[in-house]
Order: C-alpha cells, then structure tokens, then sequence
C-alpha cells in the first residue's frame, strides 16, 4: 500500500505534480527495508527455539498492536518440550520422567493468561511445566503493526520519492518503475537518515 496519500504530497514536501507510482515506489522499498508484508497491523506467526534454562523470546515484529475487537496482541501460543539438543540435557533421569508422561515433541496450546507480555519490547515470558521442566520451543501467533500510518514513515517515503528524482538514472518520466531498477538502487535510496525513521519498524532476526 502506498503511505502518503495524493492529498498529502504537497503537505508534506512532494510537488503536486508528483506521480503516485513514485510514492508506491517508495512504499515497497519502505516495506522491502523493513522486512515485512505491510507496515499496518498484520498477522504474523514465528516459530523459534528457547535457549536452554531460560523461558524469554523475544518477537520479530514491532511495535505489537491488538487488532479490532481484540484484547491482546496474542493471537495463540503454542509449546512443547522436543528432544533436547546436545548440551541442553541437564538432567537425564528428569527429561525420562517428562517423556513418560507425554509425547516429546507434541504440541500443546498455552493458556494466554498464563504468558507475561511486555508491549514494549515484544518479550514473551513463559512459566515452567507442571514437571518442572523448560518448554524448548514455541510457536507465537500475533498481531503487529501501526493502526495509522506515522508521521515518521510519511517522511521517510516522502525522502525515498526525493532521493529517487535526485538520481539521474531514476529521473525518467514513466508510468512504471522497473522492479529491478529499484532493487539496485534501494542502497543509495534509502539513506541513514531514512534508515534512522524507519528503525522502530524493521523486523529482526529475520534473513
């Protein structure tokens, strides 16, 4: 989706005779940058190993948001206690007992009540099993994203459009943007500058 609106061009330093396919330009790279399908709220499942003796995980998409008619940004929180890996066995005779009494690598679905969220930098907490033992990986579905666009991101995209005009090979009048073209200069488009408004919004641990 494009992150400036026609209406806003003007306001917020693009010229009226501006393009939209030089504001879509600029949404896609913001979106290529960032790492992600959207920056609006959008549903997201991530799947990642606990590190043994410790039950935080931190998610790859912020800012977390509830989306409409939600409660939370946690959608469903599934765990299990797999097979350790080597060096993650502590206790042998334990991990045994654990496998009598479930499947190891099953999965289980974790009341949302009993998960300690932090909003603010997306960590997920997680209490231990009724035998004691640490749950080594799980799976989180949730929302995140903006509900509206920030001022921040409309700078960025409004910056991209300039950066792009100011690029000889990229100043063509055209009705269409080669895919490729953008992808070869995205480097030079997106300047520290624009990295440093689009820096809450950029996915990690992703690629």
């Amino acid at each position: 989706m494009a992150y400036l609106l026609p209406s806003e061009y003007v306001q917020y330093g693009l010229t009226a005779e501006t393009t939209d396919d030089w504001v879509t330009m600029a949404s896609a790279l913001i979106e290529s940058y960032c790492r992600r399908p959207s920056l609006m709220v959008t549903q997201y499942v991530e799947r990642m190993r606990l590190t043994a003796n410790a039950q935080t995980v931190r998610l790859s998409y912020r800012p977390l948001a509830t989306a409409a008619g939600a409660t939370s940004p946690l959608v469903g929180v599934r765990v299990r206690y797999g097979l350790p890996r080597r060096g993650e066995m502590i206790d042998p005779f334990r991990e045994q007992v654990a496998w009598a009494y479930s499947l190891p690598g099953s999965w289980s679905a974790l009341d949302l009540g009993a998960v300690d969220i932090n909003t603010a930098t997306a960590e997920l907490t997680f209490a231990r099993s009724f035998l004691g033992l640490d749950y080594n990986e799980v799976e989180v579905t949730y929302t995140s994203g903006v509900t509206t666009v920030p001022d921040a991101v409309k700078a960025a995209c409004v910056q991209i459009v300039k950066n792009a005009q100011a690029t000889p090979a990229m100043n063509v009048k055209s009705s269409r943007t080669d895919t490729l073209q953008m992808q070869y200069f995205s480097g030079s488009l997106i300047d520290p500058q624009i990295q440093t408004l689009l820096a809450p919004y950029v996915a990690e641990r992703l690629g």
